[in-house]
């Protein structure tokens, strides 16, 4: 039997990735076992799913002061030679690694266990983490045309981002029963990212009284962002977040509204929904998210509104742009060569395994 090890950690963008390849993998008969740090939100995603879960110590890796900078260094150097000790314990045949700080001691490991690696580089340029894992490679799958100029070329692979089947099997059905909508309007799905947008849903609530007269919305506001006073407000249903319902709540928008993190935009171009994109500001952020914007802006697979825009007028505005263009959207996502993802990826591992 073929053995890979998965990693990839601190985010859940850095874990639902690996857990798209699973059924893949274990229909093609690996054994897959999970290394991630002591208690991050990968722990819990992947016991979830009965995989072996192998905990190293790990520390961030930071381009600004901190404290913690003096004390990490050791906690990544302590995490290499667990995960060492870990390559020769499991004897894996292939690694692959989503990325986060938790994977550079899990790759470098790999490297020393003349063990193969794939890493997988989410945002439009790679961030630090992959930067120092790139040289251990084999090969470096990206999601966008424009990062295949910052990697090497001969481990560089365009494949987009492995999605989850149970996102393109969605209940429409379900989704109007739970919000309590009528099959008869448009619907627009409403995503702040996982820890949601206050920004966002202020603006979107203030165009409530518009968008609702033309438009369903189904807004996920992250959690604590609820606000009691919609409840029951025609047309619209809130949410703190979706777990299983966000595969019947994508089935039942016509549009969707969402930031821009990799891994999601990643799934609506999958889905192939229209969609308006708002990106974290570069205040906010190291500017990964605009750069993924605009790159699905210049595909012709979004719309993008940056932040500092961000208005009423401006997204009721985008809104009737989106439905007025619809097909033209559509039209240019179907034309992607990263919509099967999955596949590559896994096309990628064997041909490592076998080499």
């Amino acid at each position: 039997m073929k053995k890979i090890i998965l990693t990839g950690g601190g985010t859940a963008g850095h874990v639902t990735p690996n857990l798209a390849l699973v059924p893949k993998l274990k229909e093609l008969g690996y054994e897959i076992e999970y290394i991630g740090s002591y208690e991050g939100i990968e722990k819990k995603l992947i016991e979830d799913y009965g995989i072996p879960y192998h905990g190293i110590a790990s520390g961030k890796l930071r381009r600004y002061f901190d404290i913690k900078n003096i004390s990490d260094p050791f906690r990544v150097l302590k995490g290499y030679w667990q995960a060492v000790r870990l390559m020769k314990r499991l004897k894996p045949d292939i690694l692959f690694s989503k990325g986060g700080f938790v994977s550079v001691p899990v790759i470098l490991a790999a490297k020393h266990c003349r063990i193969p690696a794939i890493i997988h580089e989410s945002d439009l340029t790679p961030g630090l983490a992959n930067k120092l894992a790139i040289p251990a490679a084999q090969k470096v799958c990206c999601n966008f045309p424009e990062t295949l100029k910052y990697l090497p070329q001969e481990k560089a692979v365009l494949t987009g981002s492995p999605i989850r089947a149970e996102l393109l099997s969605g209940n429409r059905i379900r989704a109007l029963d739970l919000c309590g909508f009528t099959a008869s309007q448009k619907v627009i799905l409403v995503v702040g990212g996982s820890t949601g947008s206050q920004f966002i849903n202020t603006i979107v609530r203030k165009a409530l009284p518009e968008l609702t007269k033309e438009y369903q919305i189904i807004h996920l506001c992250g959690k604590g962002n609820l606000e009691p006073s919609l409840n029951g407000h025609k047309g619209y249903a809130q949410f703190e977040y979706a777990k299983k319902e966000l595969s019947d709540f994508f089935a039942l928008a016509d549009l969707v509204i969402s930031r821009a993190g990799a891994n999601a935009i990643c799934e609506i171009l999958a889905l192939r929904i229209p969609n308006i994109l708002i990106p974290l500001s570069a205040n906010a952020s190291r500017g990964d998210q605009i750069l993924n914007a605009r790159s699905f802006e210049k595909q012709g697979f979004s719309y993008v509104i940056e932040e500092e825009d961000l208005s009423v007028k401006n997204i009721l505005s985008a809104v009737t742009h989106m439905f007025e263009q619809r097909q033209a959207y559509q039209q240019a996502m179907e034309s992607s060569q990263q919509l099967n993802s999955v596949d590559t990826v896994i096309r990628l591992i064997e041909e490592t395994v076998k080499v």
